[in-house]
């Protein structure tokens, strides 16, 4: 017994309509069964598989590339130099991304203790002042 496609939104806070753009778009592992009544049944594996995507999606990873590691899964064994190059490369991006990021809150942080002074000292600041080096 599976899972239907309400169940499955429930279960991994995607839409019923994105798990029709996933299915359709080719980003999942394996094809989605359907009933006798052509309603789509879900198993265990597909939850993972969706949950493993979203986490792709919200770090940026672009459907297409998704699409090239999912069709390379479909493949099966063999190809695992090609699923590594390709996660590692946007492990990197990922990477760069956080460094940035990383920099961005050192300037912010930097800013709100400037402004935590001068509120506490009940100063004015009405001049801009440059993050350390």
């Amino acid at each position: 017994m599976g899972l239907s496609i309400g169940q499955v939104a429930e279960r991994t806070g995607l839409s019923v309509h994105a798990l029709r753009f996933y299915e359709r778009e080719g980003l999942l592992a394996d094809q989605v069964r359907r009933e006798s009544n052509g309603r789509r049944v879900y198993s265990e594996d597909d939850i993972g598989w969706l949950a493993m995507c979203v986490k792709f999606r919200s770090s940026g990873m672009p459907l297409e590339t998704i699409r090239q590691y999912t069709e390379l899964v479909r493949q099966g064994s063999g190809n695992e130099q090609a699923r590594l190059e390709l996660l590692r490369s946007h492990q990197e991006h990922i990477a760069a991304q956080i460094d940035d990021l990383q920099e961005s809150l050192r300037v912010i942080t930097h800013k709100v203790t400037i402004y935590e002074e001068h509120v506490a000292a009940g100063t004015a600041s009405c001049q801009w002042v440059a993050p350390p080096d």
